[in-house]
């Protein structure tokens, strides 16, 4: 292995990655992912298959507009599929018509996928892979060779498998990309085959792995390890089936762990940001526990991990966060000690009293009302306001004194609800009501409405998202739900949580405690009407 050799990124999240379930991208979505992967510093961008459909033919002729400076485009499709009828085929005169510097073709390297699929003989196979190469090569093109189902082919029958890769490589190849298609393969068959396959061949091979047995990471960097120079995957690990090798979690360990080079520098310290924007482009949830980008790849909960973060990190994180551009979190909860208390109320800006007694019998109360079903995992708004109430620098800004929800189910399908409130500003009172789509938001139109002439800085504020949790599946309707609200001004998220019997009064609390915390984190330097 020579750790000399510099790794070559190519990213297939735009081809491959589009193949996954629920993934749907325009070619506006593709185009700010190109922009992204080349700000980032990926060499290579596998575009599509422009000879499948016209969304993939359009994207490549948009992307000759970008202005790249990092990446090249790269267009994606098959051998011909007559080995006497190559300059003819349709889909390789797309893949020349598509103008992209790289094209990468697969072809059959295992003999039962070959004779099954395309009914050609040893010989056939061998020609189809050669002839196919070579004509992109004599227009001009780097061509990558992805030798689909390798692993398998090569197990079935080495030399077939093999013999197929030199003739890619005869046609001209500039790299033999060697697939576990299937994803099947273990870490240690990907390193034996390769320290068996490198010796036979004179051109740099690559590893494409899926992650049907949750190693395409894995297989990935022991291929490197076993001499691949050029490594394919996408971000966050999305493709067909259980997906392709997450980039995310490759780069950080082949620069950081394995100590290699990738032929461009990456910015790594972005590649959290480079994860989440993909998965909002591509309308996905973020997977908050995926390694180094996830959410809860850097987060703390147990009081004594924390306590031990805080001394040195290093003892429960194997790299620092900000490397990969995330951050720590420390989470309160009833496993939270004082640690956890002081950690959150610095990162919060919140002083607190150094003497413990403070902290210990904030912790007890944080876990009295864990025990009666709150979690603020999710809800630093809640915790903070609590936090200020025990300091004495927070009370409510208002207090609700009467509340009624009326809704009209009937058999002309009439869905009608109202909400009526007194809501207590001071010395004043107001009483208002409003509609709204169910009861929930009838309820919170009715509270800005009564609170607006107040603070009219809550105008700003929408509810993004909102979430029920019932508690204590054994009580059946008579259970006590949790309602966990995130709120948004716009520039800013923050999430609040309200827990009850009633659904409505525990969606009541969460409210409350959303605008709460905006108007304190907007008045808590100035002065305002007398607390409630």
């Amino acid at each position: 292995m020579d750790k000399a050799q510099k790794i070559e990124l190519f990213d297939t999240t735009l081809r491959d990655g589009s193949q996954g379930e629920g993934v749907n991208l325009s070619i506006h979505d593709k185009l700010l992912i190109t922009e992204k992967l080349d700000e980032f510093g990926i060499d290579v961008i596998e575009g599509g298959w422009p000879g499948s459909n016209p969304k993939d033919e359009a994207y490549f002729n948009e992307v000759r507009k970008l202005n790249l400076k990092n990446a090249r485009i790269c267009a994606f499709g098959s051998t011909a599929r007559y080995p006497d009828k190559v300059k003819e085929d349709a889909n390789l005169n797309k893949l020349l018509a598509s103008e992209t510097e790289v094209i990468s073709i697969f072809g059959k390297t295992w003999r039962f996928h070959s004779k099954v699929t395309l009914g050609l003989s040893d010989e056939e196979n061998e020609r189809l892979i050669y002839e196919s190469v070579k004509f992109l090569k004599d227009h001009g093109r780097r061509v990558v060779f992805d030798a689909e189902h390798f692993f398998d082919g090569f197990k079935d029958d080495p030399e077939f498998a093999v013999r197929m890769l030199r003739a890619a490589q005869e046609g001209g190849a500039d790299v033999l990309v060697l697939a576990d298609t299937n994803g099947g393969s273990l870490p240690y068959e990907i390193s034996a085959v390769f320290e068996q396959v490198k010796p036979q061949v004179q051109r740099p091979l690559g590893i494409h792995a899926h992650n049907d047995g949750e190693l395409a990471v894995a297989n990935t960097l022991m291929a490197v390890q076993a001499g691949a120079v050029h490594v394919q995957g996408t971000i966050n690990g999305i493709g067909e089936r259980c997906g392709n090798a997450n980039l995310c979690s490759i780069i950080p360990n082949l620069i950081l762990k394995m100590k290699r080079q990738t032929r461009q520098p990456v910015q790594l310290e972005n590649l959290t940001n480079l994860s989440r924007f993909v998965y909002e482009v591509a309308n996905l949830t973020p997977n908050i526990r995926a390694p180094f980008t996830g959410k809860a790849a850097f987060t703390h909960k147990g009081g004594i991990h924390v306590s031990s973060v805080l001394k040195d990190s290093r003892m429960y994180e194997h790299i620092a966060p900000e490397t990969v551009g995330n951050r720590r979190h420390v989470l309160v909860s009833d496993l939270a000690g004082q640690s956890n208390i002081r950690y959150k109320a610095k990162e919060m800006g919140i002083e607190i009293p150094d003497n413990r007694a403070f902290s210990k019998k904030f912790v007890q109360y944080i876990k009295s009302l864990e025990y009666e079903g709150f979690q603020f995992d999710g809800a630093e708004g809640s915790f903070e306001l609590l936090l200020h109430s025990e300091l004495n620098t927070y009370s409510p800004f208002f207090k609700i004194t009467y509340a009624k929800i009326n809704v009209l189910l009937d058999e002309q399908a009439t869905d009608y609800s109202e909400a009526v409130l007194k809501v207590k500003v001071g010395d004043e009172i107001e009483h208002t009501a409003s509609d709204g789509d169910g009861p929930v938001n009838a309820l919170d139109n009715a509270l800005r409405k009564a609170l607006i002439r107040f603070y009219p800085e809550i105008a700003q504020i929408r509810l993004v998202d909102y979430k029920v949790r019932v508690l204590g599946a054994n009580d059946g309707t008579a259970a006590r739900v949790r309602v966990l609200v995130e709120s948004s001004d716009g520039h800013k998220t923050w999430s609040t949580v309200g827990v009850s019997h009633n659904i409505i009064n525990a969606s009541l609390q969460a409210l409350s405690d959303s605008l709460n915390y905006k108007i304190f984190q907007l008045r808590q330097q100035k002065p305002r009407m007398q607390s409630v």
